[in-house]
């Protein structure tokens, strides 16, 4: 598999990571139904992946330096399809908690090899190709995410829709690695051995930044199935929408940001962004329609789509440490959320409604506002 461009091949490794690990949501609500659980339930059930996440996240820039980019690939993308292929086994919570545990190892050390990949040939090539690196991440997404509610309409079973993917990807991603150069690593005198990886107070401040959008994120991609067919009593397909429209809207937003954020800066792009999202959570909070639903997620993509990128962007270009501690670093908080937010918006959820467990966004990312000057780099 050869790419025209260098960057392409960074645009695929996120769009087949990015499918590998969407195939699962689109699919929630049928495993649901499978285990015969409700909402609290399975919110904890979901607890697995984050802390899979924060395990591998403890050593992912000793694996990392160990292994390198092309290896990590290889057996990442594997390791995540076949934990999602035996959480469809699962008519437990426990066993599918386990099964989710070791996707969630996985998905640590992908992350932070693909975005410390597009750092080092951004920095190389001297193009910005991070946000659009991560538009194909929605990309992938939005492929899987219309792929599952097309077979969760014709029944097809989620064991057989992960095993398909499983072979695909792993098949795609062997051909991939066997061509691919990684990039060179940036230049960074300064080295770190803690297998702890701290945030410093400039990644706090941009880990309190992505708060909001990685909670967002994932409880649209989490929990927008279940709320379309609680709320409206909507068909598969329908439900499966709601996830289409996200991921569409931030590979559409992801895609060309780079050059908007070239030409007006990223903090008038985050302003907007934030904007955009405040506007996206309050419609689907309060929606009374379908149509309504459908275009405050899209609203939740496209807001939700350059503020983690350009936070991953400006984690790396910090010279207190190597990029690979820093990316981690923030990878391990903010990520957290994104994985937290299932278990604790499903307490929410049977509790309260699951109406408001998307309110909760808005003073979420009300906080994101006041954050928004931590992407500036000062350089040390």
């Amino acid at each position: 598999m050869k790419f025209s461009l260098p960057q392409h091949s960074i645009y695929f490794s996120f769009f087949i990571y990015s499918f590998s690990l969407g195939v699962f949501f689109p699919r929630i609500a049928d495993l649901q139904q499978q285990m015969n659980i409700g909402e609290a339930t399975l919110g904890m059930a979901l607890l697995g992946p984050p802390i899979g996440v924060q395990i591998s996240l403890l050593f992912a820039d000793l694996i990392l330096e160990k292994i390198g980019f092309r290896k990590t690939m290889c057996f990442g993308i594997p390791i995540l399809g076949f934990a999602l292929v035996f959480s469809a086994l699962s008519y437990s919570p426990i066993f599918f908690f386990i099964s989710l545990m070791f996707g969630g190892f996985a998905i640590g050390i992908l992350e932070v090899a693909v975005n410390l990949e597009a750092d080092r040939l951004e920095n190389k090539i001297d193009t910005k190709i991070m946000n659009r690196s991560h538009s194909f991440w929605s990309l992938g997404f939005f492929a899987s995410g219309i792929t599952g509610a097309l077979l969760s309409q014709m029944q097809i079973s989620p064991f057989i829709n992960f095993s398909l993917s499983l072979v695909i990807c792993s098949i795609f991603t062997f051909v991939f690695c066997a061509r691919y150069q990684p990039a060179s690593k940036r230049e960074n005198p300064i080295k770190n051995n803690s297998v702890f990886v701290y945030p410093t107070k400039s990644i706090m401040g941009l880990v309190l930044l992505t708060l909001s959008p990685m909670l967002l994120e994932s409880a649209s991609i989490d929990w927008s199935v279940i709320y379309m067919r609680d709320i409206f009593l909507t068909p598969p397909v329908i439900n499966g929408l709601s996830i289409v429209v996200l991921a569409i809207a931030q590979f559409i937003v992801r895609f060309y940001a780079d050059f908007y954020v070239e030409r007006f800066g990223p903090l008038k792009i985050s302003h907007i962004s934030i904007y955009i999202m405040f506007i996206g959570v309050f419609a689907v909070t309060l929606s009374s329609s379908v149509i309504i639903s459908l275009i405050g997620f899209t609203l939740i993509g496209g807001g939700s789509a350059v503020l983690f990128p350009l936070a991953m962007s400006a984690a790396a270009q910090k010279t207190d440490r190597p990029a690979a501690i820093n990316i981690a670093s923030l990878a391990q908080i903010s990520f957290l959320m994104f994985l937290l937010a299932p278990p604790i918006l499903g307490l929410v959820a049977e509790n309260f409604g699951i109406r408001v467990s998307f309110g909760i966004g808005l003073p979420m990312v009300i906080l994101s506002w006041f954050f928004i000057n931590s992407l500036k780099i000062r350089k040390l």
